[in-house]
């Protein structure tokens, strides 16, 4: 029988776009917050302590109920009535859990309602978060530094992919030849994500600055339009896309740099983890599933990221070859890997002077669903 026979209806749309540190998305939740506002937080119920004159078993009865309940108390929390997270085409777990229904089968005993939302870039992903329109979204981890540093109420759970999804791209036929050559030179990129942030680096590892190029903020799949129109001299890629113009245009990779793509993180509102721990767990159980799938169907994962994308099967191939999904709890790794990266942020002004980075990625990384001795190395 169908994972989907009985699984409750689900909706799917793509959000309008808000302005990237602006206006909040429409949600079902009547509020509107900015990026630099901080989730309200309820204070917390006093605890209630035994009488005195109880006897003494009934007081060591009652203390081992209070521990128990201290360690299960998530258990107490009710399930979500809607659960609205995003799908993405950098993210393939999410597409192969949305294509195949494991989540409304997962929750559909809780009566959950899912809300599935496109997100195309991490800049989209975490406005969304910020606003309130979507509880779980997929971005990259440096982005997620810089969105959580200016107020985003957010904490990663979940490595989804250790990928490199990111490299600066130029037309076949460009006479470059490293990063160095693209001073005065137009670079599309998407703010606020990944292939943004690596450009940063990139430059500041050529020896040059921001400025001794010009940067044209396209969301990624205009970028590769506008790289293969002759519009700009470079592209900061995403796969698919980035795939795509490799396969499709013949596009060239000037520069590849792993260690500058950050991790693939799954990103929920503070207030979620709070309110609905137990059905982020049921969440978090069948992107597990989805790993474990793609491990074992490799070519049906590459069909479905060609359909859902609309890209061909090489290119679909290709993007998966890329991404590494073997580490899916987030942990020291992480945070090591996202303290080296911060620095841009800062030397970039994309954070207020002075900001606590290093707490800003402790607080972040979020260790507590992870599986006992599982936190990310």
């Amino acid at each position: 029988m169908s994972a989907r026979l009985h699984a409750p209806a689900f909706t799917s749309f793509v959000a309008p776009a808000p302005a990237m540190y602006g206006a909040a998305v429409p949600s079902r939740r009547d509020v509107s917050p900015t990026l630099f506002s901080a989730p309200r937080t309820r204070a917390a119920a006093p605890a209630t302590r035994p009488g005195l004159a109880r006897r003494l078993r009934a007081g060591v009865h009652g203390a081992v109920l209070a521990t128990l309940a201290l360690f299960s108390g998530a258990s107490q929390a009710a399930p979500a009535t809607e659960l609205r997270l995003d799908y993405a085409y950098y993210s393939p777990e999410s597409l192969v859990i949305k294509r195949q229904g494991w989540l409304e089968q997962e929750v559909a005993a809780d009566k959950t309602q899912v809300r599935w939302v496109l997100s195309l870039g991490s800049n989209r992903a975490l406005e969304y978060l910020n606003s309130g329109a979507i509880d779980i979204g997929s971005s990259a981890g440096l982005a997620a530094v810089l969105a959580k540093a200016n107020g985003n109420p957010i904490r990663a759970v979940y490595v989804f992919s250790r990928p490199e999804w990111t490299a600066l791209v130029v037309r076949k036929d460009a006479p470059y030849r490293s990063v160095a050559d693209l001073k005065g030179k137009k670079i599309a990129a998407t703010q606020g994500t990944d292939p943004f942030l690596f450009t940063l680096r990139a430059l500041h590892e050529a020896g040059l600055a921001r400025d001794d190029v010009s940067v044209v903020n396209l969301q990624h799949p205009d970028g590769r339009i506008a790289l293969r129109q002759g519009q700009v001299d470079a592209w900061a890629g995403l796969d698919p896309h980035m795939a795509a113009a490799e396969v499709d245009d013949g596009a060239r990779l000037l520069y590849r740099n792993v260690a500058y793509n950050t991790y693939g993180l799954l990103d929920v509102r503070e207030d979620f983890i709070r309110d609905h721990p137990e059905t982020l767990r049921k969440v978090l159980a069948v992107y597990e599933k989805a790993r474990a799938w793609i491990a074992s169907h490799p070519d049906e994962t590459a069909r479905i990221i060609a359909e859902e994308s609309k890209v061909s099967l090489p290119v679909a191939k290709l993007q998966l070859s890329r991404n590494d999904f073997s580490q899916p709890w987030p942990g020291r790794q992480q945070v090591d890997a996202l303290q080296a990266a911060a620095p841009i942020l800062l030397q970039e002004r994309l954070v207020k002077p002075g900001t606590d980075l290093k707490k800003i990625i402790d607080g972040l990384i979020d260790t507590q669903f992870a599986p006992r001795g599982a936190h990310g190395g």
